[in-house]
């Protein structure tokens, strides 16, 4: 039962929460309940997608293959969130890959159901819009920072929104772990610049390593680096 849509508290986080009982009755007969290992691909660029995929637990990355080959991270994506949308709504190839960063639970849910419901439930065409509206603005704010800000500041940023949204742990290192190569493709730069300045921030107090983990040690310092202080 708790597998049902209709008691799923996930879907308060999306657009799903806009359904009908009847609407989410026809998800919860419909969807389908997947495990996605770290490292695995949900859906590649250039895919054309029968369906959405529900977050139930877990984070993925959007990237995008630049012309030079190298992967740039758009978004991170975590419980609550719905990948696919636009793809599917536009009837249109995804224009990103989603690679799982963590262990994934996720529910695929059809793309019939999802028009279905677009075609006779005003309000949830509404909460789509807003939500596609949402990541728009997102995708105006990477724009905008890939312009005006340094690597540096990117990076700092980078390390206060993993720690803001997903946490630390108990010895104060954040939950979400990240390759170097992945702080790279966030920020735009080189893997090699990517560890460079990990080792300045570390040198400085900024943060602290223990293998591939971060944790934030100098919170203050890191806003006046991003202030441009």
């Amino acid at each position: 039962m708790e597998n049902r849509c209709e008691n799923c508290i996930v879907r308060q986080f999306n657009s799903l929460r806009a359904m009908s009982k009847a609407e989410l009755k026809k998800v919860s007969d419909s969807k389908i309940s997947k495990t996605i290992k770290k490292g695995e691909a949900l859906f590649e660029e250039g895919e054309k997608l029968d369906g959405v995929f529900c977050v139930r637990g877990g984070v993925s990355k959007l990237s995008k293959l630049s012309s030079n080959g190298k992967d740039q991270i758009v978004k991170l994506v975590s419980k609550g969130e719905v990948m696919g949308q636009r793809s599917v709504i536009a009837e249109e190839s995804t224009n990103l890959s989603a690679v799982a960063v963590s262990d994934m639970e996720v529910c695929f849910i059809p793309k019939e159901i999802i028009s279905d419901a677009l075609n006779t439930n005003p309000n949830f065409a509404v909460e789509v819009l807003r939500h596609m509206a949402h990541d728009l603005k997102e995708a105006d704010d990477v724009i905008v920072n890939m312009s005006q800000k340094t690597v540096k500041q990117r990076m700092a940023e980078a390390f206060l929104y993993l720690k803001k949204n997903y946490g630390e742990d108990e010895e104060g290192f954040l939950k979400l772990s990240l390759s170097r190569e992945d702080y790279a493709n966030v920020v735009g730069t080189a893997t090699e610049s990517c560890i460079r300045i990990i080792s300045e921030f570390k040198k400085r107090g900024f943060i602290k390593t223990l293998g591939k983990q971060i944790g934030v040690v100098d919170e203050k310092q890191l806003k006046e680096l991003i202030k441009g202080f």
